[in-house]
């Protein structure tokens, strides 16, 4: 079988790769701790369940327009004039299978051979991807825990060049946990409009943030900021609805229109009883409770997580304001030993932490930080405590 050269240039998800590896291990009967999860431990509130149980009772269960249904993306129009002081229009607004499907969608219809793309490291495991799958280039600009994995505005000029169409911005941040305040997401956007760069800013952990930092949207700057922003957010992270799969993107028309094209040749609309129930999600006061309700647990695991890092020698970590993860820097056990073998990176310790201590952590490579681990803390402060206390153990023995 010949396989496309597309498909030969993606790299296989490492996150996915280490979950299989993980779950293969808890099958044959490994106490596995996992640290790798990428969605809240929690259930998707009642209100929404609901709202997706009457619309199965209503019959609504039938093609949506390929877009979403208007009473979805006026939802929408709602959420981002309320929460981010955007204001769209029906055709600035599309809604997709989940965010991931918006940005693929977006890289489909705005970049080609030849054009770049500018990603800060750490960044999400799929951006580079699904920009080569465009055939597009990302330019990676690598940032440093001592700057709290941000991109500079100088950073961000050096890396322009004729070729560049946008840069990418996830704030709050997966895998660092890392956000930008107001002032240093003006300085970004004034260096994308001075170069008539696009900016792509996933916002899909707005409302996972904590100690009161205040999630700003890039495109609410200005008209001219707001016409130069793809924004892209969804449900399933601040909503717990990772399994329902609908995510959004709002941006000028054409865009829009364009992306439609796409989707109503691939996937068509996304499930019509998971609209219903994000209509719910985006409206419902009782949503705002139970957001509030994950993010204190959230908080509290955060800290618990922090104070064991602190306790390992030679970890180090940036401690996150936002998003269920945090990223530990574990490099200064590169180079040591186990059963012979020598641990030269990430791969490497998380594959001795699996198989010593059966503990799953994701390795920072796939993020683009070799130096690194990601563990999320979405889940318990018992699976915490327990994963830690194997990891500081384990450590101790190399």
């Amino acid at each position: 079988m010949k396989f496309s050269q597309r498909i030969q240039n993606i790299k296989p998800s490492m996150t996915l790769a280490i979950t299989a590896k993980a779950n293969a291990m808890k099958a044959q009967g490994d106490n596995v701790i996992g640290f790798g999860a990428g969605e809240p431990d929690f259930g998707t509130p009642e209100n929404i369940k609901q709202a997706a149980i009457d619309a199965i009772h209503n019959n609504d269960t039938y093609y949506t327009p390929v877009g979403g249904t208007d009473k979805l993306k006026d939802a929408i129009i709602e959420k981002f004039k309320r929460d981010n002081g955007l204001t769209y229009a029906r055709d600035q607004v599309i809604v997709s299978c989940g965010a991931k499907h918006s940005f693929y969608n977006l890289a489909m219809v705005l970049w080609d051979q030849g054009d770049e793309v500018i990603i800060p490291a750490p960044y999400w495991v799929s951006y580079p991807e699904m920009v080569t799958v465009a055939d597009a280039t990302p330019v990676i600009v690598e940032t440093e825990q001592s700057n709290d994995f941000k991109i500079t505005p100088e950073q961000l000029q050096a890396a322009i060049t004729p070729q560049s169409r946008a840069v990418v911005i996830n704030s709050p941040s997966n895998p660092t946990g890392s956000a930008y305040t107001r002032t240093e997401l003006e300085a970004l956007a004034e260096v994308a409009l001075k170069n008539k760069l696009m900016v792509v800013s996933d916002e899909i952990y707005e409302k996972i943030v904590f100690d009161g930092f205040e999630h700003v949207s890039v495109a609410s700057f200005s008209e001219e900021m707001r016409k130069n922003t793809v924004v892209i957010n969804g449900a399933s992270k601040c909503f717990a609805m990772t399994g329902w799969r609908i995510g959004y993107l709002a941006a000028e028309a054409d865009i829009v229109k364009a992306v439609n094209k796409i989707q109503g040749q691939s996937t068509s609309n996304p499930t019509s009883i998971a609209q219903a129930a994000c209509v719910e999600a985006l409206a419902g006061a009782k949503t705002e409770t139970a957001i509030a309700s994950m993010v204190d647990a959230f908080t509290q695991r955060r800290n618990v997580l922090m104070d064991r890092y602190a306790a390992i020698d030679g970890v180090t970590c940036y401690k996150p304001v936002g998003s269920f993860y945090s990223f530990p820097d574990f490099s200064a056990y590169y180079g040591r030993t186990y059963q012979g073998k020598t641990l030269n990176g990430s791969l490497d310790i998380a594959d001795f932490l699996l198989e010593e201590a059966k503990v799953a952590v994701v390795p920072g490579i796939a993020f683009g930080a070799d130096a690194n681990m990601r563990l999320s803390f979405a889940t318990s402060l018992q699976n915490i405590e327990e994963g830690l206390d194997r990891i500081q153990k384990a450590l101790g023995s190399l």
